[in-house]
């Protein structure tokens, strides 16, 4: 867990973010067009539609106005509810998915391999 700040919480906003995919979305994501990154926000991997573009701004700021909401009640920045969220995130990605770790390099998870956890979300 980042500096304490409890998942619970964190795992609300999520989820409460999640709700706000479109079957757009949900059709890039599993075509490794869009994906999770490690920030907490879905990032564009290939060139999306215009239209998927536009959800995946919308979504984007769903979640940053969930995570800032949060940030303030817990009192810690936005950047690390998102960073606690991306963990939560990052753990479902499905095989054939696009997902994104603080290197900045997007990757597809492969058949048989495991979720990409980051090590900074173990602890």
């Amino acid at each position: 867990m980042i500096r304490g700040l409890a998942l619970g919480a964190v795992f609300v906003a999520v989820a409460t973010a999640a709700i706000a995919q479109t079957p757009a979305v949900d059709a890039a994501r599993a075509a490794g067009v869009v994906g999770e990154r490690y920030d907490g926000f879905v990032g564009v991997a290939s060139p999306p539609s215009s239209a998927v573009r536009s959800q995946v701004a919308t979504i984007n700021i769903q979640r940053r106005t969930l995570y800032s909401n949060l940030a303030t009640s817990r009192g810690v920045s936005p950047g690390e509810v998102g960073i606690t969220a991306g963990c939560q995130l990052l753990a479902r990605v499905r095989v054939g998915e696009a997902y994104m770790l603080a290197d900045r390099v997007w990757r597809r998870r492969a058949p048989g391999q495991a979720a990409p956890i980051p090590d900074y979300c173990r602890a």
